[in-house]
């Protein structure tokens, strides 16, 4: 898993602007972008695509250094449920910032094809 956590002395590399930015200044954008790209790190065993591009999370809220991420799964029978939320927790985690992480499961809206990304229905052969 290659996480985006690329930090020198109290500062950390944002990759969309190429440049490193004072630790204290980084605002909750910077850092939901930070977690999304983790996020894209996480695959679901299954189906070997990332729980982002899945779909399966539907909410990030940041709020200080905590980091609340509402997300699904693709089947609430699941065998890999337990995998994926740490793997969530872990890729959340490792953004400089984020001291908490609470992954909530909610099964409403209920998954389907129709929440992946154009990405994802290509590399599954969705149309």
């Amino acid at each position: 898993m290659a996480l985006r956590q690329t930090s020198t002395r109290g500062r950390i590399m944002v990759p969309e602007a190429g440049r490193y930015v004072d630790i204290q200044n980084v605002d909750t954008d910077i850092k939901r972008n930070l977690i999304v790209d983790n996020l894209k790190e996480v695959y679901d065993p299954e189906i070997s695509v990332n729980v982002y591009d899945l779909g399966l999370i539907y909410n990030i809220d940041i709020a200080d250094t905590t980091c609340n991420i509402t997300m699904s799964l693709t089947s609430a029978f699941c065998p890999s449920a337990d995998e994926i939320v740490n793997d969530v927790r872990f890729a959340t985690l490792a953004v400089r910032g984020i001291l908490d992480v609470n992954v909530h499961i909610v099964f409403d809206p209920t998954w389907g094809p129709e929440l992946m990304s154009e990405d994802a229905k290509l590399i599954l052969g969705i149309d």
